[in-house]
């Protein structure tokens, strides 16, 4: 309640410092026995009923036998086998494998593109130098342009008309 509800129903007006005080002083302080609750019935809550008593515990198992059954597996053939290495027969070696196509000029500017314009970036922010709108421009720029270039160069694969429904050939 607050303390213009207080003073409107005619009561004196709460000191909260002295009620803070009151109740820092008996925090320790256990109630005389007999003494009635400080909250109203309604808040009591019955105790539960009382549970029943746990069950007794089960016995324990009895011990094992004293003989054991050992299965011994059935060796057929000599034990004192070698692996014998066949000299005649070589590991597989695969072969080289063929050449990578030489790239032309425009997909080398547009790999180096791709490549240089974070790496620009890059380079500025590791610099600490200031990002120009020049070097912004180029960095993604020629990022992007890199990309669109290499994307668009790609190759469609309908060279590959020998084999009906792109099987595979064995």
């Amino acid at each position: 309640m607050a303390d213009a509800d207080r003073e409107e129903e005619g009561a004196a007006p709460l000191d909260e410092d002295a009620a803070w005080a009151a109740l820092v002083a008996g925090y320790d302080a256990e109630p005389e026995p007999g003494t009635a609750a400080a909250w109203p019935e309604a808040e009591n809550v019955p105790d539960p009923p009382a549970a029943a008593p746990p069950p007794a515990p089960a016995p324990p198992p009895p011990p094992p036998p004293n003989r054991s059954i050992v299965i011994h597996p059935v060796i057929t053939g000599p034990r004192d086998f070698e692996l014998v290495e066949d000299e005649d027969e070589a590991h597989f070696v695969p072969p080289e494998p063929p050449p990578l196509p030489e790239a032309d000029v425009t997909t080398k500017f547009a790999w180096l593109a791709v490549l240089g314009g974070p790496l620009l970036l890059l380079a500025f922010v590791l610099l600490q130098l200031d990002l120009t709108w020049w070097a912004i421009l180029l960095g993604v720029g020629g990022f992007l342009g890199g990309f669109a270039t290499l994307v668009a160069r790609m190759r469609t694969g309908e060279d590959d008309d020998d084999l009906p429904g792109g099987g595979a050939v064995v």
